[in-house]
């Protein structure tokens, strides 16, 4: 049986320009070069049927405050990417399926469906070529309902910053007001040191999250994240408010002693990866890591005015002992999350932001890689929590979704925390694992340990 909805007729997709060129060239920064030229999809699950036509117009009124998203990449002469301000245009297109929307949710994700829900372009193709930097699809389903897809290239925002469009995009639509986000990437140029190529600075006296890696290391890491994409499963855990508060209760020891209270994102992100670590059963005197990808906005909040869009993110890590990490109570883990997020200062971001830009001046910035990522076959679990990224609030006058997804990560190990339709403290829980641990996770005995603190 052929999986999601099929499509009966495809209306023309048509180029949306805003007739408000502003000629500008805005070179990216290295925070953006890292993410290469991929673009980023986002979908939202709508019971009623959107208007596609006013949400038609509505795109091309907001876009004229992101000239950036209707331009196109083009190469610098040093090998950097700017986007050419142009006015070029972004692909809209509407479709219609011949199945009912389906009840997509926690028991259900959208999966293989997502495909069918979004405009993919070529991101071999993107830079130098007429290829859109933000495609939009709507797709109705029979008897109502709609999909909105958006992709947009990652070079050009962040996870925040796709979200600050989105809503923009939404109060255009409602005819509410909405200050557009600033996007001159000179803000987040860093006071790079007079350093030679060979002599780049360090992230951090030891703990340095960015590492340049061969050519072979490069395409063998690749390889491998592709050659198991096929045994990767992605399963979502709703937890309630309850289970929620009932974690950052238990991890709140850490505040008797003088020290900062945890959040409640430290403490569900520190319980999980206790889970994960009890479930792949590695030796005691190993190593287990908590990667966490990071905003860099507080740390620049000096530099960075509020809704900078483009991209502002690093990541840090947390380390304990695999035999700490399943004795000591949820509060010791949870404290070495806080304070692993603790350490993104702006000291620290300036030496990693000079160690980017004289990768970038040396011609390495493509084989720069996070740790984070290279080591997730080796013990290292990767956590984004954007739970309070109001993604539910993207809403265009038929309500607000009752689903939101986005492609699950093919890189093992990966958990992604979002909010959920209620709102409030409750949390989808995204965990992108390889087969095996996925079955043992629908295990009730496993089921059972993802929402009871330990």
């Amino acid at each position: 049986m052929t999986s999601g909805p099929a499509v009966r007729k495809t209306a023309r997709t048509v180029t949306l320009r805003t007739g408000r060129p502003t000629g500008e060239r805005i070179r990216l920064s290295v925070y953006d070069l890292v993410n290469g030229t991929f673009a980023t999809a986002r979908t939202f699950y709508y019971r009623r049927t959107l208007d596609a036509d006013a949400l038609r117009d509505s795109l091309r009124r907001a876009l004229e405050r992101y000239p950036m998203l209707t331009g196109r990449l083009e190469r610098d002469d040093d090998g950097g990417l700017s986007v050419l301000c142009n006015d070029a245009g972004a692909a809209f297109s509407v479709h219609h399926s011949d199945r009912p929307m389906p009840q997509y949710g926690p028991g259900r994700r959208a999966g293989n469906d997502l495909r069918r829900y979004v405009h993919t372009v070529n991101p071999f193709r993107v830079v130098g070529h007429d290829i859109p930097l933000l495609t939009v699809k709507v797709t109705h389903t029979r008897g109502g309902g709609s999909v909105l897809g958006v992709c947009i290239n990652h070079s050009v925002v962040d996870g925040a910053g796709f979200l600050d469009f989105l809503l923009h995009w939404s109060r255009t639509h409602r005819g509410l007001a909405h200050r557009a986000a600033p996007y001159a990437r000179r803000l987040l140029e860093g006071p790079a040191p007079d350093a030679t190529p060979d002599a780049a600075p360090a992230t951090g006296p030891d703990d340095p999250q960015y590492t340049v890696v061969t050519g072979r290391q490069k395409w063998g890491f690749l390889w491998r994240v592709n050659a198991g994409a096929h045994r990767m499963r992605t399963l979502t855990v709703r937890l309630d408010a309850q289970e929620v508060l009932a974690l950052k209760e238990a991890a709140g020891g850490g505040a008797a002693d003088g020290s900062a209270p945890v959040s409640s994102g430290d403490a569900l992100g520190a319980h999980v990866w206790r889970v994960l670590a009890a479930l792949r059963d590695r030796t005691p005197e190993s190593t287990e890591r908590l990667g966490m990808v990071v905003s860099l906005r507080p740390a620049l909040k000096d530099r960075l005015p509020d809704g900078y869009s483009g991209n502002a993110v690093s990541n840090i890590t947390a380390a304990l002992p695999a035999h700490a990490l399943r004795a000591q109570p949820l509060a010791h883990t949870a404290a070495a999350v806080r304070d692993a997020r603790h350490r993104v200062t702006a000291e620290r971001v300036r030496d990693e932001m000079a160690f980017l830009q004289a990768q970038h001046r040396a011609g390495r910035i493509k084989r720069v890689f996070s740790r984070m990522s290279l080591d997730a076959f080796e013990g290292t679990v990767a956590l984004n929590n954007v739970s309070r990224l109001p993604v539910y609030d993207v809403e265009f006058g038929a309500g607000r979704p009752f689903w939101y997804e986005y492609p699950a990560s093919p890189i093992p190990w990966t958990v992604l925390i979002t909010p959920t339709p209620e709102d409030g403290h409750s949390r989808d829980v995204h965990l992108s694992v390889p087969r095996e641990a996925a079955e043992a996770l629908d295990d009730p005995r496993w089921a059972g340990r993802l929402r009871v603190p330990e």
